[in-house]
């Protein structure tokens, strides 16, 4: 006699079986319903972005452990670290000549950590490194981004140049996993460091993305003219919304793995 299928493996059978459609509804029904929960149970919304700052950290974290134990840095990204590194370095730029706060310090914190992930890398772990499959170039993400910021950014009172960066780091957060996404596109194997890794970046990015569209509807609207006039407050917004869709499905596939107990996470074709 076949044994009952529990609930959440019934649940994943049906949502895999549903075509791409109905897998979209299903992805923006369940943002909408975490974003609803979230509005209530967190009191100060301004702390969902030090929470994603936090988780980002954390991940970071992930990765120096797993470098330290295992001592093998096999399927990550250095394109992707390196993408990490850049925008976390403009956006503290940016911070300590436009607005110094407690996210300096812990931007601080996380490029610190970053840097040593890319030193590890490039020298130490050098052998282990999956250069074969880290194959994204990332002209494709900084020339775009760059371009971007000149046309859209921040309309406010401080120098070009400071606008510029503040835009340019917006930009290149919200891409910075391709390059990691792209390596285990190439491998479909994704080991458990790893995956706890970039699940830690998706779920900064949901937190990220959660602060900014609550932030709005808290102030009515009235936070998108504080950020000044035009594309800007529109494209920051979706910006997050990016940082979010690109991981959403490898997050599903990652907890749909942990709540089946396989410790290697293994993805379909067309995945990531």
């Amino acid at each position: 006699m076949r044994p009952p299928r529990r609930p959440i493996h019934a649940v994943s059978i049906w949502v895999k079986r549903q075509p791409p459609k109905v897998k979209a509804f299903l992805a923006v029904v369940s943002g909408m319903t975490a974003l609803v929960f979230l509005r209530f149970i967190v009191h100060d919304h301004d702390n969902l972005f030090v929470a994603a700052e936090a988780v980002h950290a954390i991940g970071i974290s992930v990765l120096i452990y797993k470098l330290m134990k295992e001592k093998t840095c096999a399927g990550l990204s250095l394109k992707s670290q390196e993408l990490t590194a850049i925008f976390l370095a403009v956006r503290l730029y940016c911070s300590f000549v436009m607005e110094y706060d407690i996210h300096t310090l812990l931007d601080t914190a996380t490029l610190v950590a970053t840097l040593w992930v890319i030193y590890m890398i490039r020298f130490k772990l050098k052998s282990s490194y999956m250069e074969d499959k880290d194959n994204f170039a990332i002209y494709y993400v900084v020339v775009p981004c760059a371009l971007l910021a000149l046309v859209v950014h921040p309309s406010t009172s401080h120098n070009i140049l400071n606008r510029i960066c503040w835009a340019f780091c917006v930009y290149l957060e919200a891409v910075s996993v391709l390059p990691q996404l792209r390596v285990m596109q190439n491998t479909k194997i994704v080991e458990p460091f790893t995956a706890h890794y970039v699940f830690a970046l998706g779920v900064a990015r949901f937190l990220s993305c959660a602060h900014w569209v609550l932030q709005v509807l808290d102030t009515r609207g009235r936070l998108l003219t504080a950020l000044g006039y035009g594309l800007w407050p529109s494209m920051v917004l979706l910006s997050e919304i990016v940082q979010t869709f690109i991981l959403a499905d490898f997050c599903y596939y990652y907890v749909k793995s942990l709540l089946g107990g396989q410790l290697v996470l293994r993805l379909p074709s067309g995945v990531v």
